[in-house]
């Protein structure tokens, strides 16, 4: 009898580890899972133009014939790539896209341009506000962070910042996840 009242007690002890370890293992994947949601996509967006005005007096440029849809992708480990509308791209500025949107934190920018002329393209970096389409163009007020601006057009790239996931972009699109921008190049 004495026997079989020490095994019901190793019985329960071993229960009890049991029920530990499963607690913790749970633990473990809780925060496995929080990390992984903190580590949400981070979008990077491009447009292209077949033009390049510059007002600098204004402190304004104009993508002429700027493409009606804006690129966007991200890095290792989401890897996701795709292509948004215009009028989708500037929600991006408003509170629609929730706390961090471009428009309460300015996005800094690269501009790539091959201007007549030259061999190489003319790149500077700029911090961007206030898009406004102007019928087949968009003209975006700036400021110039590094670089100079060209003198003259010609193709154009424009890489943008990234934002998080929160911002509205990617799977499911508007209102994804929780994300945050950040300040820039991780």
């Amino acid at each position: 009898m004495k026997i079989l009242s020490e095994f019901h007690k190793h019985l329960k002890h071993t229960h009890r580890v049991f029920l530990l370890v499963a607690l913790v293992g749970l633990s473990i994947a809780a925060l496995a899972q929080t990390a992984a949601a903190a580590e949400a996509p981070q979008l990077m967006f491009v447009q292209s133009a077949e033009d390049l005005k510059v007002d600098s007096a204004k402190g304004t440029f104009r993508l002429v014939k700027v493409n009606p849809q804006t690129l966007f992708f991200s890095d290792r480990p989401q890897r996701i790539a795709g292509h948004i509308k215009m009028a989708d791209y500037l929600k991006e500025w408003t509170a629609k896209a929730g706390k961090d949107n471009f428009g309460a934190n300015p996005p800094n920018a690269t501009l790539s341009v091959y201007e007549p002329g030259k061999p190489e393209n003319t790149i500077v970096v700029v911090t961007l506000t206030n898009p406004v389409v102007d019928g087949a163009d968009l003209v975006y007020s700036y400021k110039v962070l590094n670089g100079k601006m060209p003198a003259k057009g010609g193709a154009t790239a424009l890489f943008i910042d990234w934002i998080g996931a929160g911002g509205g972009v990617g799977f499911g699109f508007h209102g994804v996840g929780v994300g945050r921008r950040g300040p820039g190049w991780r």
